[in-house]
C-alpha cells in the first residue's frame, strides 16, 4: 500500500495522463470516423453500406479481444499489454494516413482495433493500480468525464480537418498523442501488485472470439433485415460454441470468460445494469439527431449545438458519482442516475408539436447528467468488487458489457427505423429507451441488497 500512496502524491497525475491520453486517442477515433464517412465514400467511390465496414471492422474486433487481451494483462502486466495498445494503434494511426484505397485502409482500422482493444481492456484495472481504494470513485469519474468530453469534441475536431486538410490527417493526430502515451506510461505506470501464474488458455480465447464475433454479427444482420437463414445458421453457430465456452470456462480457475466472477452477485448485477444502460444510451442518441431534423426540422447546426448539453451534464454529475459513492451505496446512486435519465427521455417523448431550442435543450441535459451519475458509481463496483488479481477480468467484461449494450442499441435503432414511418420512428426509439433506463434502475436498485465492496475497503 506504501508504494501505491507514494506514487499517488509525485507522480499519480502524471501516471493517469498517460491512460487517459490513450482513451481520449481511441475515443475521438471512434467518433471521428462516424463524421467522415461521407468524405471517405466519395474518395474510394464506394457505397454508403460499404464504408460502414470502416467502423464495424474496428469495432468487431475490439469486441473479439477484449476478454483475451485483458487475461493476458493478468498473466504478464497491465502495463504491459496497454503499451502494446499504444504502439499498435500509434503506428496503425500511421498506416492509416498512407492509405489511398478502401481495403488497405480497412485492414489497418482492424489493427487500430487490436490496439485499441489492448487499451480498453486494461484501462479500469490500471486506475485501480494508481489510485488508493479510498480515491478510486473520484479516478473513475475523471475516466468517464475524459470520455464525454472526447466524444463531444470528434465530431467538431474532425469537421474542422475536413474543413482545411484531406481526410488523412485525422489519423495523423492520433501519432503525438500516442507517443506522449508511450513515453508516460513506459515511465511512470505501475505493475501489477499480483500477476497471474496460470497460462493463457487459447482454446478459449478462440471460443471467446468466435462467440462474441458470431453475436454481434447476428444483432448487424438482424438490424439490417438480412436472410434470415444466414442469421439463423450465426445464431445457432453463436449458441453451440457459447455452450462450450461457458461449459470450459467453468471447469478453468483463471478462465478468459471470468464466469466465477459472475457468481459474485453485485458484480453480476453491475454488469446487466450496464449492458442495459448503454442499450438505452446509444437508442436516444443515435434516434435523437434523425427527430431533431426530419421531423422538427432543425438544421445540423442547431442539432449539434442542441445536443452539446447531454456530454456537458455527463462531466459534471461523472465526477460527482465518484465523490458520492463512498457516502452512498452505488445502487441508489446507480438508481438514481437511471430515473433521472428515464425522466429525460420521457419528457423528450413528451415533447410539443413545435418545440423551443430550450425546450428540448434542458430535457437532454437531464439525460446526460442521470446517465454520467450511474456511469462512475456502476463501473467502480464492477472493479472494486473482485480480487486484485483478476482486475484484468472485471475490466474486460466491463469492456464487453460496454461494446454489447451499444450493438444492441444501435441494432434496435436500424431494425424500427426500418419498420416504422419517418414520424414514429424517433419516438418509438426514445420510448424503448426510457423503458431500457428503467430496467436498469430496477437492476441497479437491487444492488442495495449486497453490501458495496467501495465502502467495505475504505472502512
Amino acid at each position: 500500500m506504501s508504494d501505491r500512496r507514494i506514487l499517488f502524491i509525485p507522480k499519480e497525475y502524471s501516471a493517469i495522463i498517460a491512460v487517459l491520453l490513450a482513451i481520449v486517442m481511441s475515443v475521438l477515433d471512434g467518433t471521428i470516423m462516424n463524421i467522415a464517412l461521407p468524405t471517405l465514400t466519395e474518395s474510394f467511390h464506394i457505397s454508403a453500406s460499404t464504408s460502414i465496414w470502416l467502423i464495424n471492422a474496428y469495432q468487431l474486433v475490439i469486441a473479439i479481444l477484449l476478454l483475451p487481451m485483458s487475461s493476458l494483462g493478468e498473466i504478464y502486466g497491465y502495463r504491459r499489454i496497454f503499451l502494446m495498445g499504444v504502439s499498435l494503434f500509434t503506428v496503425a494511426s500511421f498506416s492509416c494516413a498512407l492509405c489511398n484505397d478502401f481495403v488497405t485502409l480497412t485492414i489497418a482500422r482492424i489493427i487500430q482495433g487490436m490496439g485499441a482493444a489492448c487499451i480498453m481492456s486494461v484501462n479500469p484495472a490500471l486506475i485501480r493500480l494508481i489510485y488508493p481504494p479510498e480515491f478510486l470513485g473520484r479516478g473513475m469519474g475523471i475516466n468517464a468525464m475524459v470520455i464525454a468530453v472526447s466524444a463531444a469534441a470528434g465530431p467538431s475536431i474532425a469537421g474542422s480537418i475536413l474543413s482545411i486538410a484531406s481526410w488523412h490527417w485525422l489519423f495523423l493526430i492520433n501519432i503525438p498523442i500516442g507517443i506522449l502515451a508511450f513515453v508516460l506510461g513506459r515511465k511512470l505506470l505501475p505493475e501489477n501488485i499480483e500477476k497471474g501464474t496460470h497460462k493463457f488458455d487459447k482454446i478459449g480465447a478462440l471460443q471467446t472470439a468466435l462467440t462474441f464475433g458470431l453475436f454481434i454479427l447476428a444483432l448487424e444482420d438482424i438490424a439490417h433485415r438480412k436472410d434470415i437463414s444466414i442469421i439463423i445458421i450465426e445464431f445457432i453457430l453463436f449458441l453451440s460454441i457459447g455452450y462450450m465456452l461457458v461449459k470450459r470456462e467453468l471447469k478453468q480457475s483463471n478462465p478468459i470468460l471470468p464466469v466465477d466472477l459472475l457468481k459474485i452477485p453485485i458484480f453480476s448485477l453491475s454488469i446487466s445494469s450496464s449492458v442495459v444502460s448503454f442499450s438505452a444510451q446509444m437508442l436516444a442518441m443515435i434516434s435523437l439527431p434523425f427527430f431533431l431534423q426530419n421531423v422538427l426540422h432543425f438544421n445540423p447546426v442547431e442539432i449539434g449545438a442542441m445536443l452539446t448539453p447531454w456530454p456537458i451534464a455527463n462531466m459534471i454529475s461523472a465526477p460527482l458519482g465518484g465523490k458520492l459513492i463512498d457516502k452512498i451505496h452505488p445502487g441508489i446512486l446507480g438508481a438514481s442516475g437511471m430515473g433521472i435519465f428515464a425522466f429525460g427521455l420521457f419528457m423528450l417523448y413528451m415533447l410539443p408539436d413545435d418545440p423551443s431550442a430550450l425546450n428540448i435543450i434542458w430535457r437532454i441535459a437531464f439525460c446526460g447528467f442521470g446517465f454520467g451519475l450511474f456511469q462512475t458509481p456502476n463501473n467502480v463496483t464492477i472493479v472494486s468488487s473482485t480480487p486484485p488479481s483478476r482486475s484484468g477480468g472485471a475490466s474486460g467484461m466491463l469492456g464487453v458489457a460496454r461494446l454489447i449494450g451499444q450493438t444492441l442499441g444501435t441494432s434496435l435503432v436500424a431494425f424500427i427505423f426500418s419498420l416504422l414511418p419517418l414520424g414514429k420512428k424517433s419516438a418509438a426509439c426514445i420510448l424503448l429507451a426510457m423503458t431500457f433506463a428503467l430496467v436498469a434502475a430496477v437492476i441497479s436498485l437491487v444492488r442495495v441488497t449486497q453490501k458495496s465492496p467501495v465502502r467495505r475497503r475504505v472502512n
